[in-house]
C-alpha cells in the first residue's frame, strides 16, 4: 500500500516536490494537537488515523512506504529478466533465481525431496564428532549451527582480516523469549509451532510433540549462556582473540580442528570469540545435551530456514509463528515479494546496477554530496566548539571526522557473480549455493589487502549504516527518496529529513560505542579518563530521560539498550539544523506556506516518523530492537532550543523541558 504521491514507475522529472507544496504532506498533520504537547502528533496524527496497516506488515511508516516502492521497482526488473529467455550473464541468474520461488506448482510437486539428503545427513548422527560436523557445515552452507563464524576485521588490526565465533542457536528473537515469564505464552506457542512444522515433515504427531519440547528444553539452556543484547553492544568486551591452539582446552566439547578445517579457517592462528562464555556454554552442550535433542534441532532449524523454498504448507506454518504469534501480522507476504527478497539478497548487486540505472539520477547524487559535505563541516564546528571534552581529544576527533568516507547511492565496483551457479527449477539448490558463494567469497578475503570500497548493503535497501572500521557512512539509493530526500523539496525539509539521517550516521562514530574506534578504525582507548567520564555523566541524562517513555502499559524503552541511537537521533538534528543555517550563507530563509524555514525543518524531521505499530510488534521493538520505537523519536526536539523558539513551546506544554534538563552532548 503506498501514498498516492508514491508510484513505482520509472523515476520521471518531477515539477514539483513529491509530497505537498515544498516536501511535507501537510493533510498527514494534526494541527489540533499544539507541537509543544505532542510533536508526533502534530505532524503526523491525522496520517496515523487514517492510514491502516498492511495486513502483511507488522508495522507500517515511511521507511516501509519506500520499501515497498524500492520492492515493486525490483520486482519489474527482476520479472523483466525472468521472461526474456535470450537474458544472459547476471540478467539471466537473478531472473532465474526469481522464476525457481514462483514456480509455486513446481515446488509443491517436488515435496520434501530437495530436502530429503539434508534430512537424511541429519538423521544418520550417532556420535558428538558428527555433531560437529553438522555445525560446520551449516556455517559453510547455510545450514543451522548454534555458533555462527563470520569473516570479519581484527578490531585492533582493521587491516587484516580475521574470523569471529558468535552465539546462536536460538529459534525466537532473544534469550529473553526463553528466560522471562513475560513471554510464557509465546515460548509454550513456539513449542507447538516446532511439532506442527516437524508433523509436516513426515515425523508422526506424539514424536514431533517430544521433540519439539526437547528442543524448546535445549534453546532454553542455551538462552542461559546468551550474552545481553545490552552487553552485546560494548565493543571492547566483543573482542577476545583467542589461539586456537588454545581452544580445544579452553571451550571443550566442540572438535575445534575439524570445525576449522571444514569452515575454511584452518589457516588462522588465532580467532575472536565474540561472547567467550556463551561460546563455551554452548561448546559444553554439544558435548553433553542428549545427541537425540541436537538432531532434533537440526531438523526442525533446517526445515525453519529452507521453509521459503518449500511447499507452501510449511511456509504457512512458519509465517503462523514468526509473522503472526511473533509480530501480530495477520497475512503473509504476496509470494513475489518473498521471492524478490531472496533474489535480492542472492545477486544484490546485479539487481542493483539496473535499479540505480533507473531510479537514481546523477542530479540527486551529487545534491546529495553538497548536502553530506556541509554535514561534515557542520559536525566539524561542533567539535570545535566542544566545552566538555578536552583540547587533545577535540583536534583527535576532527581529525577521525577529517578521514571520513561518505557513500552515497551505489559502490565504484560491483561483485562478479560469475562463480555462482543458478538453476531454474532448483530453488532450494540456488539458495544453499548462493550462501556458499557469499560464504566463499569472505573467506576468499583473508590474507589479502581490505577492499574499503565494498557495500555491505545493496542499492535498493531503504537503510544506512555507519561503518567505525572504515570511518564510513553509507546511503543506499533506495533511502534517498520523499520523504527523506527529494531533490525537489525545500532545502529546509530534506535537511531536517535526510539532513538529520546524515547527521546520526555521522554521529555513530562518536556515540558511547563508536568513541571506542580511532581515525584508523581501529579499537582504542583515545579519548581521556576525564573525557569518558563526562560523556557518560550526559549520556546518562539521555537513558533516564527516554526511559520516562512508555509506548505500552507497564513497558518502557530499555534507555540503555537503545542509548546509541538516540544519542544519535538528538546530534543528528543538532547536526543537521547547523548545516542548514550554513546553507543559507546568512540570507533569511523564505516563508512558504505561512511556515517558516525552521518550522518546515522541524516537519520535515518528525514526518520520516510516521509509522504505527501492531502491539506484538511493538512489545518485540521494546524487547530486542536497540532503535526507540519510531513515534518516540521525534521527541528529540525537546532538547533541542531552536524547536522551543520555532513552534512557541512554554512551560506548561507537555513536552516542555527547562534548559538544565535538555541532553547536550554534540
Amino acid at each position: 500500500m503506498l501514498s498516492p504521491a508514491f508510484s513505482a514507475d520509472k523515476t520521471t522529472v518531477a515539477q514539483g516536490p513529491v509530497l505537498g507544496t515544498f516536501g511535507v504532506d501537510t493533510s498527514g498533520m494534526d494541527s489540533g494537537v499544539k507541537p509543544g504537547d505532542d510533536f508526533f502528533a502534530h505532524v503526523n496524527g491525522t496520517w496515523v488515523t487514517a492510514t491502516p496497516i498492511p495486513d502483511d506488515r507488522a508495522s507500517w511508516g515511511m521507511f516501509d512506504e519506500l520499501r515497498e516502492r524500492s520492492q515493486m521497482r525490483t520486482r519489474a526488473i527482476i520479472e523483466e529478466a525472468a521472461a526474456n529467455p535470450s537474458a544472459t550473464g547476471n540478467t539471466r541468474k537473478f531472473g532465474d533465481y526469481y522464476a525457481s520461488i514462483v514456480d509455486e506448482a513446481a515446488i509443491e510437486k517436488a515435496g520434501l525431496a530437495p530436502l530429503q539428503p539434508e534430512l537424511d545427513s541429519i538423521a544418520a548422527i550417532r556420535a558428538r564428532q558428527d555433531l560437529t560436523i553438522a555445525f560446520a557445515r551449516g556455517n559453510r552452507e547455510g545450514g543451522p549451527a548454534p555458533i555462527r563464524m563470520g569473516i570479519n576485521q581484527d578490531l585492533k588490526d582493521p587491516d587484516r582480516m580475521t574470523a569471529s565465533l558468535v552465539q546462536a542457536g536460538l529459534g525466537m528473537p532473544n534469550r529473553d523469549y526463553y528466560l522471562d515469564a513475560r513471554f510464557a505464552a509465546q515460548k509454550a506457542e513456539y513449542a507447538a509451532h516446532i511439532a506442527r512444522l516437524l508433523g509436516l515433515s513426515g515425523v508422526p504427531e506424539a514424536e514431533a510433540r517430544d521433540m519439539a519440547a526437547r528442543i524448546v528444553a535445549l534453546e532454553t539452556e542455551i538462552a542461559g549462556v546468551h550474552w545481553t543484547n545490552v552487553e552485546n553492544r560494548q565493543a571492547e568486551k566483543r573482542y577476545n582473540p583467542v589461539a586456537v591452539a588454545d581452544l580445544q582446552t579452553g571451550y571443550p566439547g566442540i572438535d575445534w580442528a575439524a570445525f576449522r578445517t571444514i569452515t575454511g579457517i584452518e589457516s588462522l592462528a588465532t580467532i575472536n570469540l565474540n561472547q567467550p562464555s556463551a561460546v563455551k556454554g554452548i561448546a559444553r552442550l554439544v558435548d553433553t545435551a542428549p545427541i537425540a535433542d541436537w538432531k532434533a534441532w537440526l531438523r526442525y532449524h533446517t526445515l525453519r530456514s529452507t521453509a521459503p523454498v518449500l511447499p507452501k504448507a510449511l511456509r504457512d506454518e512458519t509465517f503462523a509463528f514468526y509473522g503472526k504469534t511473533l509480530s501480530g501480522t495477520p497475512q503473509q507476504e504476496e509470494r513475489w515479494k518473498q521471492a524478490v527478497n531472496l533474489a535480492s539478497g542472492a545477486l544484490g548487486d546485479a539487481i542493483g546496477q539496473e535499479y540505480v540505472a533507473r531510479h537514481f539520477t546523477p542530479e540527486a547524487k551529487a545534491q546529495m554530496d553538497a548536502m553530506v559535505k556541509n554535514i561534515i563541516a557542520a559536525m566539524d564546528m561542533r567539535l570545535q566548539n566542544l566545552a566538555w571534552m578536552d583540547p587533545k581529544t577535540r583536534e583527535a576527533a576532527r581529525t577521525k571526522l577529517a578521514r571520513f568516507t561518505p557513500k552515497i547511492g551505489y559502490p565504484d565496483r560491483w561483485i562478479d557473480y560469475s562463480a555462482l551457479e543458478v538453476v531454474r527449477g532448483d530453488p532450494l539448490g540456488n539458495l544453499r549455493r548462493s550462501t556458499a558463494f557469499t560464504v566463499n567469497r569472505d573467506l576468499a578475503k583473508l590474507g589479502k589487502p581490505i577492499d574499503r570500497s565494498e557495500w555491505f548493503m545493496t542499492p535498493m535497501t531503504v537503510n544506512a549504516y555507519a561503518y567505525p572500521l572504515w570511518n564510513e557512512i553509507v546511503f543506499p539509493a533506495a533511502i534517498l527518496q520523499a520523504p527523506f530526500f527529494d531533490p525537489k523539496a525545500d532545502p529546509a525539509v530534506n535537511y531536517g529529513a535526510i539532513g538529520a539521517v546524515i547527521g546520526h550516521e555521522i554521529t555513530h562514530h562518536f556515540d558511547d560505542q563508536g568513541r571506542k574506534y580511532d581515525a584508523d578504525g581501529k579499537l582504542a582507548d583515545w579519548w581521556s579518563a576525564d573525557d569518558v567520564k563526562r560523556f557518560n555523566d550526559l549520556a546518562e541524562g539521555l537513558v533516564k530521560q527516554v526511559e520516562t517513555y512508555e509506548p505500552l502499559p507497564g513497558k518502557r524503552i530499555n534507555g540503555k539498550l537503545s542509548l546509541g541511537e538516540n544519542i544519535a537521533d538528538i546530534a543528528g538534528l543538532n547536526i543537521a539544523w547547523d548545516a542548514y543555517r550554513m546553507s543559507l550563507d546568512g540570507k533569511a530563509a523564505p516563508i512558504i506556506d505561512g511556515k517558516t524555514g525552521a518550522e518546515r525543518f522541524y516537519l520535515g524531521f518528525g514526518q520520516i516518523w510516521r509509522s504505527k505499530y501492531r502491539q506484538a510488534a511493538l512489545e518485540r521493538q521494546l524487547t530486542v530492537g536497540p532503535h526507540s520505537p519510531s513515534p518516540f523519536r521525534p521527541l528529540t526536539v525537546r532538547n533541542h532550543a531552536p524547536w522551543y523558539e520555532a513552534f512557541g513551546v512554554q512551560p506548561g506544554d507537555k513536552l516542555y523541558l527547562p534548559e538544565d534538563e535538555r541532553v547536550k552532548i554534540w
